[in-house]
């Protein structure tokens, strides 16, 4: 579960249970509390924290722990395309995209959508921004940089 809730993307099988279940044996799981609260809602953490209930991979898609679940037999399937859509795109975007969202997070909205504006403005002047917008009007595939 705490290793779950740290990955930026996350695909369960229908089979897969997730817990915080040290509060069972008189233990608060705070380490995964940090992730925890940062994927759930904070009655949705607490309650996981404070009960050790296992919740199924539904349960964990619509908390927002996981962003997909799969039959069991299709998980690899399922992992290999949703890095097939991250692979195509700009890795330099990717990069810079990651690096914004948890930054803008811990600022107030002001600050975040100023952060945000600077960021988008940078990546606008990228090579790779300037690549896939002449591959969209050109109708073919961009070809990024560092690739």
């Amino acid at each position: 579960c705490q290793l779950v809730s740290m990955c930026d993307l996350a695909v369960a099988a229908d089979v897969a249970r997730f817990a915080t279940s040290g509060i069972n044996v008189g233990l608060f799981c705070a380490t995964p509390a940090v992730g925890l609260s940062r994927n759930l809602g904070r009655k949705q953490a607490l309650e996981m924290l404070f009960t050790g209930d296992f919740i199924d991979a539904q349960t964990a898609q619509e908390q927002g722990l996981v962003n997909r679940v799969v039959a069991g037999a299709a998980l690899d399937d399922e992992i290999v395309r949703l890095s097939a859509a991250l692979i195509g795109k700009s890795p330099l975007a990717i990069a810079m995209g990651k690096q914004m969202f948890y930054k803008q997070l811990e600022m107030g909205l002001e600050a975040a959508y100023q952060y945000a504006g600077e960021v988008m403005a940078c990546n606008m002047m990228s090579e790779d921004a300037g690549e896939g917008i002449d591959a969209f009007v050109g109708k073919r595939q961009p070809v990024w940089q560092g690739r």
